[in-house]
C-alpha cells in the first residue's frame, strides 16, 4: 500500500495540471487579463513550489516531481501572459480615449 502514495499524488497533480496548458493557450489567444487573478496564480505557484520543496526536504524525490515542475512552468507562463495581457488591456484603453 505504501507504493500507492506516489501514484495517488501523481493523479492529483495531473488532474490539477491538465487545465494549465489550456489556460496558457486561452491567455495567449484572448490577449486580455480580464477574468484572471494574479493573486490566485501566485497562490497556485507557491503551492507547487512548496510541494517541490517538501519533496526535496524529505528526500522523497520520485517521478512525481516532474509533474510539479511541469505545473510550475505552466503557471509561470500564465503569470507572464497575465502581465503581457494587462499591458495590452492598458494600451487598448488608452486608444479608446
Amino acid at each position: 500500500m505504501e507504493n500507492l502514495g506516489p501514484i495517488f499524488e501523481s493523479v492529483m497533480i495531473i488532474c490539477f495540471g491538465v487545465s494549465w496548458p489550456l489556460s496558457v493557450i486561452k491567455s495567449w489567444k484572448s490577449r486580455t487579463a480580464k477574468g484572471k487573478s494574479l493573486v490566485f496564480l501566485l497562490a497556485i505557484l507557491v503551492g507547487y513550489l512548496s510541494g517541490i520543496a517538501g519533496k526535496i526536504i524529505t528526500g522523497n524525490i520520485t517521478y512525481v516531481i516532474a509533474f510539479y515542475i511541469f505545473n510550475v512552468v505552466m503557471v509561470t507562463a500564465d503569470i507572464c501572459l497575465y502581465f503581457r495581457n494587462r499591458k495590452l488591456d492598458a494600451a487598448r484603453a488608452a486608444e479608446a480615449k
